[in-house]
């Protein structure tokens, strides 16, 4: 390729890393807004301001919060000292100098921000022109011609590229820098644009030239998940390469990577780890009241794609290092893991879906009913159908509308139909009307025609007490004294309360029934799963009102009297999980897909024997989907034949900022090994 070509294409690269920082800075703006963190001076920053989604107010908080804790960490350890100093390479539009200036907490300290020339340029404009930001600075003197643009006492804006070693250093001798005072270096996302060699060189020359200094770098890892497929197809489109990744592909990679270039101790934390091992569970609790959210699984997901590092030279930085260890309720994970993995195949039907519900309502019919998709959140219905060529989709009209639900039950009855409780329009907006359906037999449909069948929906006016509206509950078929009832149990509700109260519908008498219930309960939780077993039910799993995802399986098994709770211990403990599907086939619970902290666990399928209180864990053999395949606020149904499998309908999800996935078609696993 001709020189001037490949000039030409760094250029166009460069451009577009640049244009992250203006993004990036919009989003740190909007989650200030909704009071997510304190900064005043952010919004100096941007031409206007724009409210982004829930996810990625957290997203930028989390952020947020893992660099101020490490820089006030720095800043506490070195009070003493007579002269600190913060080096932030491709600042960008951050704001920390001025906070902290704010605060009051640079006594002795200058920051030092390095960027593209063109980026720091446009800082200088902006500081000159605004009142705020230029009555921050003592006494500036700035250059229009650079490398200093912005000089004070305790702070100094460079442009030059942070690749060019000798360009950097001379620029930083210029602007003041000690080279053996206490030095924090700064890299939010940044080097990881850069080819590896380049990055690579400039850990290894600060490690050679700041013998007193702490290392702080956020970025991403995981990139071989289908979350981290679409994070990195995200930044190929931007025509910006997470370059890192390929090399450095988790926190352990990263740490050998510092350790290797000089650093004499370094600890990486995923952001879940930082989050629930360092962020006091008051300030947890003040993030969820901030806004509706109803995004867990595209949260956990994030946190477990982004990383904390901090690396230290001398002993003084040491003292400044993230905890090892810090406490968690994140519980280790052991489990016994086969040797097979299960096949997954694709099925020739289109078929998507987020938060929808399904039920098998008869032999090779799958009934899939809300949920939402390209198009919205809808109120349609259809029907899936195992006929000899496969699995096709029909529509059905139903006899009245049930409107818009996500994360809503259908509980199949035998005889009778199925019981449509729950839901949700939005996470403001509960769906508190309860329906039965039943299928109108088509003769036409049953020998391949397309004439829609016809469902009867009818809404139950119950009587006795009935549940607070919820989503994300469960609601299992149980029987108690010759009599079938509807046990709904968990989920959430708009006030973002994990519910934990169980509640009785007898479907013949439409009657909210209160049924003694004995032991233990298991604690509130949502995105569980509930199954029938021998009359009760079997719960496994779920997000607790303390936000970590659970491992434990409890049987709700009929009594004389009612029912009582009983909690199994099972050993090895299966991978906690939440937003997965769950099914009883004989004496094992067959539990598929969901979303656990650590990308290192994202969960395939794992059977618990009730009897034996054994478990052991399936990998899930996704070389022949096309697609990144991801199993949470999906469908599942067990097909009853002579070779068992799962169907598995929609899933997905909010990838950050990446974008959403959608699952373009369902797929089956094949369960003959698995189940014998």
């Amino acid at each position: 390729m001709p020189a001037t070509n490949r000039k030409a294409q760094k250029k166009g690269r460069d451009t577009a890393v640049q244009g992250t920082n203006d993004s990036s800075v919009v989003s740190k703006v909007s989650a200030a807004a909704q009071g997510y963190f304190n900064d005043a001076f952010l919004q100096h920053f941007v031409c206007k301001v724009a409210r982004r989604a829930p996810l990625i107010n957290r997203g930028y908080y989390v952020r947020w919060k893992a660099v101020d804790h490490c820089v006030r960490k720095f800043l506490q350890i070195t009070e003493k000292c007579p002269e600190r100093q913060i080096l932030s390479l491709g600042a960008g539009f951050d704001s920390l100098y001025f906070r902290l200036r704010g605060d009051g907490a640079l006594s002795g300290a200058v920051v030092f921000e390095v960027d593209f020339p063109d980026v720091s340029q446009r800082k200088a404009a902006l500081i000159t022109s605004n009142i705020t930001l230029r009555g921050m600075i003592d006494s500036q003197s700035p250059s229009l011609t650079g490398p200093v643009y912005v000089s004070s006492s305790q702070y100094r804006l460079l442009g030059v590229d942070v690749r060019e070693e000798s360009k950097v250093e001379e620029a930083l001798r210029v602007a003041g820098l000690d080279w053996a005072a206490p030095t924090l270096i700064l890299s939010e996302v940044v080097l990881t644009y850069m080819e590896t060699q380049w990055s690579d060189a400039i850990i290894g020359w600060a490690a050679k030239l700041l013998p007193q200094s702490l290392f702080v770098m956020y970025e991403q890892i995981h990139p071989h998940d289908p979350f981290g497929q679409i994070m990195q197809e995200h930044f190929q489109k931007l025509n910006s390469t997470l370059h890192a990744l390929r090399q450095y592909p988790d926190t352990a990679a990263q740490r050998h990577r510092f350790l290797d270039k000089g650093w004499e101790e370094c600890v990486c934390l995923d952001m879940n780890n930082f989050l629930f091992g360092l962020v006091p569970e008051e300030e947890r609790c003040r993030l969820e009241s901030l806004e509706p959210f109803d995004e867990y699984e595209e949260w956990h997901q994030k946190c477990s794609h982004y990383f904390i590092l901090t690396a230290s030279r001398g002993s003084l930085m040491a003292q400044a290092l993230l905890p090892r260890a810090p406490e968690s309720p994140v519980p280790s994970v052991g489990p016994s893991w086969s040797t097979t993995a299960l096949s997954v195949r694709t099925t020739p039907v289109c078929v998507e879906g987020l938060g929808m519900a399904s039920a098998s309502v008869r032999p090779g019919w799958v009934l899939l009913t809300g949920g939402s998709s390209r198009g919205g959140r809808r109120a349609a219905i259809r029907l899936l159908l195992r006929e000899q060529e496969g699995w096709r989709s029909v529509s059905v009209e139903p006899s009245a509308d049930v409107g818009v639900r996500l994360y809503h039950t259908v509980t199949p009855i035998p005889g009778v139909g199925a019981v449509v409780f729950g839901g949700r329009s939005s996470p403001l907006n509960p769906v508190r009307s309860l329906f039965k359906m039943t299928f109108s037999l088509c003769g036409a449909l049953e020998s391949g025609g397309q004439d829609a069948p016809k469902l009867c929906m009818e809404e139950m006016m119950c009587t006795g007490s009935p549940p607070p509206p919820r989503w994300r509950h469960s609601a299992t078929l149980t029987r108690h004294r010759g009599r079938e009832f509807v046990f709904v149990f968990g989920g959430k509700n708009q006030s973002g309360a994990v519910l934990g109260d169980g509640y009785f519908l007898s479907v013949d008498q439409q009657h909210w029934t209160e049924i003694p219930v004995e032991g233990v309960a298991p604690e509130a939780r949502h995105s569980h799963s509930a199954c029938s077993y021998k009359g009760g039910g079997v719960v496994f799993g779920g997000l607790s009102r303390a936000g970590v995802p659970l491992d434990d399986t409890v049987i709700l098994t009929p009594t004389e009297r009612g029912f009582c709770w009983e909690r199994i211990d099972v050993q090895p403990p299966p991978v906690p999980r939440y937003s997965h599907c769950a099914h009883v086939s004989g004496e094992k619970l067959v539990v598929v897909g969901g979303v656990w902290l650590h990308s290192d666990g994202v969960p395939g399928v794992v059977v618990i024997n009730i009897t034996t209180c054994s478990s052991m864990e399936y990998s899930l053999d996704t070389t022949s989907v096309p697609w990144p395949l991801m199993l949470h606020s999906f469908c599942s149904e067990m097909t009853d034949s002579e070779d068992p499998e799962l169907l598995l309908i929609g899933g997905g999800g909010n990838c950050f900022s990446f974008g959403t996935h959608w699952n373009p078609q369902p797929v089956t696993v094949d369960l003959k090994l698995m189940l014998g």
